[in-house]
C-alpha cells in the first residue's frame, strides 16, 4: 500500500502546471488518498491537496525519498535516476515545448527509453493518471542498469580519434 507520493519537477526554469493539475484532480476523485509532497522548482502552484516546496533542503529531501513509496516526475534524467537508484517505482511525464514547459521535448525520448527497458512507468495523456496509477500498485520494474561504462568508453573513443 502507497503511503506517500513524492512528485518531482526538478529545476527546470519553466512551470509544469499540467501534472500538479492532474494529480490534484486524481486526489479530488478519490484516486489519490495518500500523503502527496512536490518539490515544485519554478512552478509557482497552489494545491490544498499537495504540500508544495520550491526545493527541498538535501538531508529532509533524501528522509522523504526514503519514505515515499512511488514518485511522479517529469522526464528529467536526475529525477528519474533518483528514484530508480532508490529502488522505487516511478511514474514519469514528459515536459513538452508546445506547452511552454521546455525549450524541446527531449524528455520524450528520455521517457522512450526508460519505459522500453521496463524501469519506469509512462504518463502520456494526463487524463490516464488514475489508470496509470492502478498500474503501479502491480508494476515490477526492472533493475536499473547504468550505461556509464559504455558512455565513458564512447567519449575516450572520440578523444582518441581527435
Amino acid at each position: 500500500m502507497v503511503i506517500l507520493i513524492l512528485i518531482l519537477l526538478g529545476t527546470q526554469d519553466k512551470p509544469f502546471n499540467r501534472l500538479l493539475e492532474a494529480v490534484d484532480k486524481a486526489i479530488n476523485d478519490g484516486y489519490i488518498k495518500e500523503e502527496v509532497i512536490a518539490q515544485i522548482g519554478f512552478t509557482k502552484y497552489k494545491s490544498k491537496n499537495i504540500k508544495t516546496f520550491e526545493l527541498i533542503p538535501k538531508e529532509e529531501y533524501e528522509n522523504i525519498i526514503g519514505r515515499a513509496d512511488l514518485i511522479i516526475t517529469h522526464a528529467g534524467v536526475g529525477s528519474i535516476l533518483t528514484g530508480l537508484n532508490k529502488n522505487k517505482k516511478v511514474i514519469a511525464a514528459a515536459r513538452l515545448k508546445e506547452y511552454g514547459e521546455h525549450t524541446n521535448n527531449h524528455q520524450l525520448q528520455i521517457l522512450n527509453e526508460l519505459y522500453k527497458k521496463g524501469y519506469i512507468l509512462r504518463l502520456d495523456d494526463f487524463n490516464d493518471l488514475p489508470k496509470v496509477l492502478e498500474e503501479a500498485k502491480t508494476f515490477k520494474p526492472n533493475k536499473y542498469k547504468s550505461n556509464n561504462k559504455k558512455f565513458v568508453k564512447m567519449v575516450e573513443d572520440y578523444i582518441d580519434n581527435l
